[in-house]
């Protein structure tokens, strides 16, 4: 039977994952720019406000592809901790860079290893001890949580030094070309590119990654073929919380200050990072996500949480925030189940 062009449309929109999400990024700024219009938005939503926003996409998205390696190592693979290790981390880079006059190479190589430890101990009780991903994360993130309270009896680290790491969230003009487009962050260019073209060249380009996507779709199968399973899900945590780490080094210079609740404050980081790997066409029971979805997914939220901070006035913005949050990651879950479902999943 012919397949109709709205059933052919329908199934590219539900099995392209990318396909989606560049419909609904358009769909949610010409809403807003369409309001804008209309003069019912507090301030004007232009692309300078776009670009303006894309300082929040920086440690969204790394933690995206955080929750991207530990979800795809199957066996119901998450993680609850990247925003406590965020939070430690972040204290620990306060104490180096800050406290201790450690150069600033050093204090980020040393961020970045002791969240890869904080990933390690995950990885190790999720791998080898064999407890749930979601009870070990829950526990380790409690942990971390308080110790990063607890290491500077609750106060922030905001000497000069760390002060001056504002200078990494500033924008900046694109070279050649940067006289007719907005400026664009910083850290656009030193931590969320490096991060999406290493994840990306570690799961398209490795054997690493050949052997996550194995593991993440069946782990008895990859077993029985010789892979080593337990060192491959104990490595994906470790991966995350490296990215963790280096999400916290962004925060710092984000708010000039080691601030020990950065990554646990309000709602965490946690919850949106998982939700924007969801939305990116993550599979929940692992084996299947990309980066791109992921890096398209941050875009989304961002633009999205943007534009509803200037269709409210005061602190009622934040709060419908969250509610998007919570529907667009009920909407991901039933499109996942609808895609697997009818046409066994998504690419």
């Amino acid at each position: 039977m012919t397949e109709s062009f709205g059933a052919r449309l329908l199934r590219v929109l539900l099995t392209q994952r990318i396909a989606l999400l560049g419909l609904l990024i358009v769909a949610v700024v010409s809403t807003f720019f369409i309001q804008d219009a209309g003069g019912y938005l507090t301030a004007p939503y232009d692309f300078d406000y776009m670009s303006a926003a894309l300082i929040n996409a920086v440690p969204l998205a790394m933690l995206g592809l955080a929750e991207l390696l530990v979800i795809l190592s199957g066996r119901g693979g998450i993680d609850l901790s990247v925003g406590a290790i965020v939070s430690l981390a972040g204290m620990t880079f306060g104490f180096a860079y800050g406290e201790w006059g450690w150069p600033l190479w050093a204090a980020i190589i040393l961020t970045a290893l002791f969240g890869a430890l904080c990933g390690a101990l995950n990885g190790f009780l999720v791998s080898y001890i064999g407890f749930p991903a979601l009870i070990a994360t829950l526990a380790t993130y409690y942990a971390y949580k308080s110790l990063a309270i607890v290491i500077n009896d609750q106060q922030p680290i905001s000497t000069k030094p760390i002060q001056q790491l504002f200078s990494i969230s500033e924008s900046v003009e694109l070279p050649l070309f940067g006289q007719y487009v907005p400026d664009v962050p910083l850290g656009i260019f030193t931590f969320l590119v490096p991060t999406v073209v290493a994840v990306w060249v570690l799961l398209a380009r490795t054997a690493y990654g050949r052997r996550l996507y194995a593991i993440g779709t069946n782990d008895v199968a990859a077993r029985w073929s010789g892979l080593p399973v337990r060192d491959t899900r104990f490595t994906a945590y470790v991966y995350a919380g490296l990215l963790s780490g280096l999400v916290a080094v962004v925060t710092v210079g984000q708010f000039a200050s080691a601030r020990p609740d950065a990554g646990v404050s309000g709602n965490g980081m946690a919850l949106p990072a998982i939700t924007i790997a969801v939305l990116g066409g993550v599979a929940i029971t692992g084996g299947i996500g990309r980066v791109a979805g992921v890096v398209l997914a941050t875009l989304l939220i961002v633009w999205l949480n943007a534009g509803i901070l200037l269709a409210f006035v005061g602190n009622e913005g934040a709060q419908y925030q969250l509610l998007a949050l919570g529907a667009v990651l009920i909407f991901a879950a039933l499109l996942n189940g609808l895609t697997n479902r009818r046409y066994g999943g998504t690419s």
